[in-house]
């Protein structure tokens, strides 16, 4: 098989590009979301009346639901409300929208694993519920949380080939444009395979790591 290596290599400052933009957009994506899913889990976590069940048809919302309906409905169906937003915006709200759900629920279960007695032990001291938050559940919640927060982000990051479908020039969007003009298939998906390794890979080495240090010191193995 001949590969064309002059049309990779006409072709990469597009794919350089397009994987800044998706890197962009990926991280504003999760960052919202696990902002979002901090404050939808501690709403859960302590029942709050009226906003726990906003929050609970949120997440069915979003979890049963898949991304792309939600890209066009934020990109084409808020316009008949005289709502119209870039593409950008739409993507990260979009992402925001579902990833939050995921990081709500890995926080819930996090939370959920922090033992009673030591939040009675907390109420005895006369902390505060977010003092409690603060020292005592959270940072035993993330801990715990940390494997299914780092697939979520490795999800939502995945899920960014899906934005092309609303104009976006990320990696997906490029290499189909690529198809169409050239005609190098093999080429173009090469390369996207090629950016999504490069992009992945890291970040899921990092994220075993970060989680490997996290139960070390906690169980000390």
């Amino acid at each position: 098989m001949n590969i064309n290596w002059q049309f990779i290599a006409k072709s990469l400052p597009l794919y350089e590009k397009a994987a800044l933009l998706t890197l962009k957009l990926a991280f504003w994506g999760i960052l919202f979301s696990i902002l979002l899913g901090i404050i939808c889990s501690l709403i859960q976590y302590y029942k709050i009346k009226g906003l726990n069940i906003l929050v609970k048809g949120y997440i069915q919302l979003s979890r049963n639901t898949p991304l792309l309906i939600q890209l066009f409905f934020l990109y084409y169906g808020l316009t008949k409300f005289g709502l119209k937003m870039s593409e950008n915006t739409c993507a990260i709200i979009g992402l925001t929208f579902l990833g939050g759900s995921y990081m709500s629920e890995s926080f819930r279960s996090g939370i959920e694993a922090v033992e009673k007695i030591q939040i009675e032990s907390g109420l005895s001291l006369g902390l505060s519920n977010f003092q409690l938050a603060r020292y005592i559940i959270f940072p035993q919640a993330f801990s715990v949380s940390i494997p299914s927060l780092s697939a979520n982000c490795i999800f939502l990051l995945k899920e960014t080939s899906i934005l092309g479908a609303i104009s976006i020039l990320d990696l997906m969007n490029v290499t189909k444009d690529l198809i169409g003009m050239y005609y190098q298939t093999f080429e173009s998906l090469l390369m996207l395979v090629v950016a999504y390794l490069i992009i992945l890979l890291p970040l899921s080495i990092f994220l075993t790591w970060v989680e490997r240090k996290v139960r070390y010191a906690e169980l000390g193995n």
